[in-house]
């Protein structure tokens, strides 16, 4: 079987059995494909390869000054793909094995600073006269409120339909990676915006929908249109983030929303609901946010890390002074 046919087997058991959405999918067959490629180079196929093969490809890669996380995620993607020819008897021997990934390195969230996230709200929160601007604006402004307050993905929230909101209560109905729902908590701002969208951006937009002819009639329900009374896409939304911060971008957003909630208290378990992190190893990454925080609570609670009450003396305060400063640096 030649590589196309096999990968296209792959596909549909990654979308049928393993239920995994389009993008996710076409992730995995792009590294695939690379490594399909790099096969032909050296004269082999995809049910032939070796553990040489293998090793070869993941050094390929490090020559070509791909980094360490990519190549990672590329030989756990290889891994899945054979051990699914091994479970499927296509194959007799599972070329992944004993080859060590590549280290991994924790890659701290770039988020933005408080300031920051609540100048690009202010700036969108103003609307125009004209009717159609109107509209976008209140659009636009409900968007990045909805991105910063659930910390939602892309795919997320241009996926939401209206029946998904529920005001009333503070919440939205979110479907995540792999077809998961969670319910997102969102705060008075997100409330506020989005009413005022549903009520003066929204049917606009749905009017100008109303004289196109449309051969997806389900889009009718999304909550964010277009002008064009279509539903919005990826590059849409990050083309609007972009414009109301150049530097940020919307899953910037998500990783301000989880920052921002460590910074003030937050606890893992609860970012990681709100985010929908099958794993609490991938919010753990937040947890160098909350150091300040940490830092303020030990000095607070720890009976020796603060100043004694009465004054020492000056030769004593020196000492006294060493000891905190070596305490807060270990904090």
């Amino acid at each position: 079987m030649g590589n196309a046919a096999l990968l296209k087997d792959y596909q549909v058991y990654l979308r049928v059995e393993k239920g995994l959405r389009p993008l996710t999918c076409e992730a995995y067959l792009c590294d695939l494909r690379t490594f399909a490629e790099f096969l032909e180079s050296r004269h082999g196929v995809l049910l032939s390869a070796t553990q040489q093969d293998v090793s070869a490809f993941l050094e390929h890669l490090r020559t070509h000054n791909i980094d360490s996380r990519s190549a990672a995620r590329k030989l756990s993607c290889l891994r899945g793909f054979y051990k699914w020819l091994l479970l499927d008897r296509r194959i007799h021997h599972d070329p992944t094995i004993n080859i060590e990934s590549p280290k991994s390195w924790k890659v701290l969230p770039k988020s933005l600073a408080e300031p920051e996230v609540n100048e690009m709200l202010e700036r969108a929160a103003l609307a125009a006269s004209h009717p159609q601007a109107r509209a976008t604006a209140f659009r636009d402004r409900a968007i990045l409120e909805l991105l910063y307050a659930a910390g939602l993905r892309v795919s997320e929230i241009v996926g939401l339909s209206v029946s998904d909101l529920s005001l009333d209560a503070g919440r939205v109905l979110v479907r995540g990676k792999g077809d998961k729902e969670r319910i997102v908590p969102i705060g008075v701002a997100a409330v506020d915006a989005l009413e005022k969208y549903l009520a003066e951006g929204r049917p606009h937009l749905a009017r100008i929908r109303t004289r196109r002819a449309s051969t997806h009639p389900g889009d009718s329900a999304r909550l964010f249109l277009s002008l064009r009374g279509m539903p919005l896409t990826r590059q849409w939304v990050w083309h609007l983030v972009k414009i109301a911060n150049n530097n940020a971008s919307p899953h910037m957003l998500r990783h301000s929303c989880a920052t921002h909630m460590v910074e003030h208290g937050a606890d893992l378990r609860s970012v990681q609901t709100l985010l929908g992190h099958a794993d609490i190893s991938t919010t753990q990454v937040y947890t160098h946010l909350a150091l300040g925080r940490l830092k303020a609570v030990h000095r607070l609670h720890h009976p020796r890390a603060t100043r004694r009450a009465i004054e020492p003396p000056a030769q004593e305060e020196n000492i006294v002074a060493t000891t905190d400063d070596s305490l807060e640096e270990s904090a």
